[in-house]
């Protein structure tokens, strides 16, 4: 995974743009191909203004569309319908998309205006956690002494703190140059840290706005103007309600005169005053009520040849008109280069761009979280579609999570049950699920073959003919009877049938590998900024240390299979060799024999789970292991301490518990909670699959 930049401002107007501005420019001389996300954007329907700008300056190939995560309106409606979870979603889902095609994507988070009101706060902090990009907060130091700028500062970055952020550096903008050394200065001592802060100074000029900024921001339409006038700033704002002579002595350079429409005279003495030397040259003119001038007026300003300033309407009254102008924000466009040339020289003072290229070289987020986690689970079963059989199929949430995985594409799927209740129960959800097969064990002429390979697999056992056809009419060893004959390539069970009905079949049918002694258990517990897993949480009530020893092998296997790397820690309530007694003993034992039997993991044990969490307590306890303070696999010593701790720790920090997934069989057969959700499903049956892309690899 490449490592990007999320840039969020703290606050409107906080000069992000021109932020991001100079980080696409320090990034454009890595020689690397650069993209640019926003995860929201104010309308589809024309082009967000900043990802054109970094698209044309830049000759960024991707569409608008493929920058984009989802338009504010989408993002509401998800809001108001308390679906916050599948927001993030869709914009993960985009981001990966483009992520594919770059080697290092900056993003621009959302503004605290306008359509973007109710994402605050805490949205951009979610959507770069589930990104996985490095945060670059942007304070505005416009019109703060250097006391409140620090505050401002201090107080976001302890806020992104809190949210367990990545920050890679801090940028304050709009710094008055007169205080430049001395926050500095004061910076240094308030936010010492791994993260520097960078400032960059105050320039009025970047700071006003354009009459297109005003065009664009206020939807206000143009009735006459060139388009190079529209590239005019804005210094001031007049609003024209005098008469003509007193008018006039209010005008100052640069100023946007707002009035009436049906102010004929105002208009006229605008554009009288402009060849004028007596009076100063003003922006435009925005005319409120959406009046336009009288005909005559508009026949005479028609025949001018080169109109010396742009004239627009909006519909708003003249009060209204003036307030929603002095909320306008400055902007950059690709075509400025007098005004990209300033910010970015700006910039060049503020930001010691050798230090953060080597930042840039050098940081990365190994955050994961639960919504990166099941992402990448989805992705990696789609990408080799494996056929999945769902015993339960007339349960409302396997069909619901059905509907998902096959309108996503995730895995192909087999229901089992009663045909025509299965259709009527599909019918009365309202579901889509017209690519699934259904199959009734007790009327399939699959039953028969099924039944004379049980009879040989368990004859034995005592299992007769007459019997084994009897068996096969139960869906648990029907559906296990079909991943045994290659007819499906894994099994999902036990949304309602109990642990023992959905493994016993797996196993008298599917049974071990060979290179395994016992069939066990993970649950991938999914924390806030990454996944562990927790092994035996389901299966071996009290394993002896060469089964223990087969189970932590095992568990640093499916840790591998999902792209953790694996260091094994076994628990006992002793750390080391301090520790006497059975208990401890057998952990060790288990240690030991599996550091033999795979040289090549990281094992440590005995180990309590303090030591194998955190990184100060294994300083003191276990100074020199590689596991102590990161392990990523626990491997518990007995089934009683496994189940309790992975519900303890599930429903005290929020963590999700995916699982239990089966380890040590020849096809993959997973079992679910009597209390799963949907969620809990797709996640289950995505699993299953990348489990049977990895059986077939290794065939």
């Amino acid at each position: 995974m490449t490592q990007n930049i999320y840039i969020s401002g703290a606050e409107p107007g906080s000069g992000k743009s021109l932020t991001v501005l100079a980080f696409m420019e320090i990034l454009s001389g890595f020689g690397e191909r650069i993209g640019f996300f926003r995860p929201v954007i104010r309308s589809d329907r024309q082009p967000d203004q900043l990802t054109r700008l970094i698209t044309e300056r830049y000759g960024l190939e991707q569409p608008a569309e493929a920058m984009a995560g989802c338009t504010a309106e989408v993002a509401r409606e998800l809001l108001s319908a308390d679906r916050y979870s599948e927001l993030l979603k869709i914009i993960l889902a985009k981001y990966r998309q483009l992520d594919a095609q770059c080697d290092r994507i900056v993003c621009a988070g959302t503004d605290y205006s306008g359509g973007y009101a109710a994402l605050e706060p805490g949205f951009n902090t979610d959507v770069a956690n589930n990104l996985g990009c490095l945060f670059v907060p942007v304070v505005n130091g416009r019109k703060r002494d250097n006391t409140a700028i620090q505050d401002a500062a201090s107080g976001f970055l302890k806020s992104l703190q809190s949210d367990n952020c990545d920050i890679l550096a801090t940028v304050i903008n709009n710094v008055a140059p007169d205080q430049l050394d001395a926050l500095r200065a004061g910076l240094a001592r308030k936010l010492s840290g791994d993260a520097p802060v960078y400032v960059v100074p105050y320039d009025a000029a970047l700071a006003s706005p354009t009459l297109l900024d005003i065009v664009e921001q206020l939807d206000a339409r143009v009735i006459h103007g060139a388009p190079e006038t529209l590239k005019r700033v804005v210094r001031s704002y007049k609003v024209a309600a005098m008469q003509i002579p007193d008018f006039l002595d209010h005008l100052t350079e640069g100023s946007l005169v707002i009035t009436p429409g049906d102010r004929a005279d105002i208009i006229l003495a605008s554009f009288m005053s402009y060849p004028s030397t007596a009076y100063p040259q003003i922006a435009g003119l925005l005319l409120s009520g959406d009046q336009p001038p009288a005909g005559q007026l508009e026949a005479l300003l028609n025949g001018l040849e080169q109109p010396p300033f742009a004239v627009l309407s909006v519909p708003s009254d003249t009060f209204n008109t003036a307030m929603d102008a002095s909320r306008v924000s400055a902007s950059l466009a690709a075509d400025d280069e007098h005004k990209i040339a300033t910010a970015l020289g700006l910039v060049e003072t503020g930001i010691d761009q050798q230090s953060l290229r080597q930042l840039l070289d050098t940081r990365r987020s190994n955050r994961v979280t639960p919504l990166m986690f099941e992402y990448e689970l989805i992705q990696r079963a789609k990408a080799q579609v494996q056929h999945i059989v769902l015993p339960e199929g007339s349960e409302e949430r396997i069909l619901r999570a059905a509907e998902i995985l096959s309108l996503r594409g995730v895995v192909r799927l087999t229901l089992l049950g009663n045909i025509e209740a299965i259709r009527q129960k599909i019918l009365a959800l309202g579901l889509r699920l017209d690519d699934v097969d259904i199959i009734d064990p007790e009327q399939s002429d699959l039953r028969v073959q099924y039944a004379e390979s049980y009879h040989c697999l368990r004859e034995h056992k005592g299992i007769l003919p007459e019997m084994a056809f009897d068996t096969l009419s139960d869906v648990s060893y029907f559906g296990t009877m079909m991943v045994y004959h290659g007819h499906a390539d894994g099994m999902v069970s036990g949304s309602v049938h109990t642990t023992q009905h959905t493994i016993r079949p797996a196993f008298e049918i599917i049974r071990t590998r060979p290179d395994t002694a016992i069939v066990s258990s993970v649950f991938l517990m999914c924390l806030e900024d990454h996944v562990l897993v927790y092994g035996d949480c389901a299966v071996n009530p009290d394993p002896n240390a060469q089964q223990l020893a087969d189970i932590a092998i095992s568990s640093a296997e499916t840790a591998g299979m999902f792209g953790i790397e694996p260091r094994v820690a076994m628990l006992s309530y002793s750390t080391g060799v301090s520790g006497k007694g059975e208990a401890v003993e057998k952990v060790r034992e288990a240690a030991r024999l599996a550091q033999a039997m795979r040289p090549d993991l990281k094992v440590e044990g005995p180990i309590q789970y303090d030591a194998a969490v955190d990184a100060r307590v294994a300083g003191t306890k276990l100074p020199d292991s590689e596991v102590a303070g990161n392990a990523t696999v626990f491997i518990f010593p007995d089934l009683n301490t496994g189940n309790n701790t992975y519900k303890a720790v599930q429903r005290s920090s929020g963590a999700v518990a995916i699982g239990p997934v089966l380890q040590g069989l020849n096809k993959p057969v997973n079992d679910l909670s009597r209390g799963c959700t949907v969620t809990d499903i797709v996640n289950t049956v995505a699993i299953t699959a990348i489990q049977a892309q990895a059986v077939k690899e290794s065939t």
